[in-house]
């Protein structure tokens, strides 16, 4: 048996804290396979190298493993103050200050780039993908005095059976429903719709695999009864699978009576009014849609594989079901220009009281399709290093023209987003008179229905 004290990394409180649930999961895996850990989350104890060094003393691990959510913010008005990797690269400078024992680096920032992430935080292993198996074996490794490579390579891929059960930490999951409200699960991994400008298939591979219904809702009950959750967000890449497994999911839920509220994110494509209804009965109460695009033009751009009369659609039923649905759109990428732009401003107005947030440029990474269009459209040059943030921003239009146009547009409207840092001071006021969770929500106004 080890030792393991895990590091959730991740500070950001925009527009939320998210609950670190990638770290949940491998320490259920750690458990299981009969280790000790120890899990601290630097949003919740803080980074105060003195608090780090006294948790680590008093758990004395045999290894410490980090957990790296994201490299950026992806928002291209964010600038330095958007890079996360500075700040953790100061977090291994700490913990080598304080400790010898090896440190591992895992998660999904880490898969995007692990070559450029374990070079510029000089860590001891990166472990590249699914960590359940990966972790497990190095540990074995190191323990038995073995060579470890330090780029741990992916390992096979689990079937949605094989997932391990996130190990929740009853002060991590208080904070998290004092400060969002809510905790998050996952019910598949993968994405099989490659996104030009998506990391998800590199990430989780590109096919659905999907967790046993009763597994996902098991957990949900030991959620609410056993640490007082009452909402969770589906982390999935997309929850609405083209299968239908997701119905099964949701036809779980009401078999249980769970009684339990959620939201996730949707492919804006091949929801009516029965499936809706189901969702809204099991206790669905907002949609995030990944819209992404404005036209049918901009959408092919980015090979979205549907069509914008598709998300008329969907939206529509979100509207006559009364659930409040996000649409987050991305203005400025590939074969956007002033039509493009002027069109897809026409078609957020039909969108009517749902709300949209809306970005300009796409952040390039470099296993999506996207980075070969950037460097043929001379966007940015072949050899350009990805780990700082670098974004596409269609050589048709003048960005700044673009992102004036854009904040006329939504000028004076509550529902509509432009640009991002417009959202964190809209929450930042909300947050004040007590709302949580996602709290876009309660910026759309449904009429009131008669009767």
């Amino acid at each position: 048996m080890s030792r393991i004290f895990f590091i959730s990394s991740n500070t950001t409180l925009d527009p939320y804290p998210v609950y670190p649930l990638g770290m949940a999961v491998v320490c259920g895996a750690l458990v299981g396979a009969g280790h000790e850990i120890r899990q601290y989350d630097c949003l919740v104890h803080g980074e105060d190298a003195a608090r780090l060094g006294e948790a680590l003393h008093a758990f004395a691990p045999d290894l410490i493993s980090i957990s790296l959510r994201n490299i950026d913010n992806v928002d291209s008005f964010s600038g330095e103050d958007g890079w996360y990797l500075q700040r953790v690269k100061r977090l291994v400078s700490s913990l080598r200050e304080i400790t010898a024992v090896p440190i591992v680096v895992g998660g999904p920032a880490l898969t995007i780039m692990p070559e450029a992430v374990a070079a510029y935080l000089q860590v001891d292993h990166v472990i590249i993908g699914e960590g359940e198996l990966s972790l497990v074996e190095l540990i074995r490794r190191l323990s038995a005095g073995e060579a470890a490579p330090q780029i741990v390579a992916r390992s096979r891929p689990l079937s949605g059976d094989q997932f391990s059960t996130p190990l929740f930490d009853q002060e991590l999951i208080n904070y998290y429903l004092l400060h969002s409200g809510m905790v998050n699960l996952q019910s598949k991994r993968g994405c099989p719709y490659r996104c030009s400008y998506c990391s998800y298939p590199h990430l989780e591979g590109n096919s659905f695999r999907v967790r046993d219904p009763r597994t996902v809702v098991d957990e949900l009950e030991r959620l609410q009864r056993e640490n007082g959750v009452a909402r969770v967000f589906f982390t999935d890449s997309v929850f609405n699978d083209t299968q239908g497994e997701y119905l099964k999911l949701v036809e779980e839920m009401l078999h249980r009576d769970l009684r339990m509220q959620w939201s996730a994110f949707f492919r804006p494509q091949g929801i009516g009014q029965q499936e809706l209804a189901l969702m809204k009965r099991a206790g669905l109460y907002a949609l995030e849609l990944g819209t992404d695009a404005a036209t049918d033009k901009t959408l092919q751009g980015i090979s979205k594989k549907f069509s914008f009369a598709d998300v008329l659609q969907v939206n529509q039923v979100c509207l006559e079901q009364q659930l409040p649905a996000a649409h987050f759109v991305m203005f400025g990428g590939p074969d956007e220009d002033e039509q493009t732009l002027a069109e897809g401003l026409d078609n957020m107005d039909q969108l009517g009281v749902s709300v949209v947030f809306a970005f300009s440029g796409i952040r390039i990474h470099p296993e999506a399709p996207l980075h070969q269009r950037a460097i043929d459209d001379g966007v940015i040059a072949a050899d350009t290093c990805l780990l700082k943030p670098a974004y596409y921003f269609s050589p048709r239009l003048d960005r700044q023209e673009m992102e004036k146009t854009m904040a006329n547009h939504f000028n004076g409207r509550s529902n509509r987003i432009f640009p991002p840092s417009e959202g964190l001071k809209r929450m930042a006021v909300m947050k004040k008179f007590g709302y949580s969770g996602l709290m876009w929500d309660h910026l759309v106004r449904f009429p009131k229905q008669a009767g």
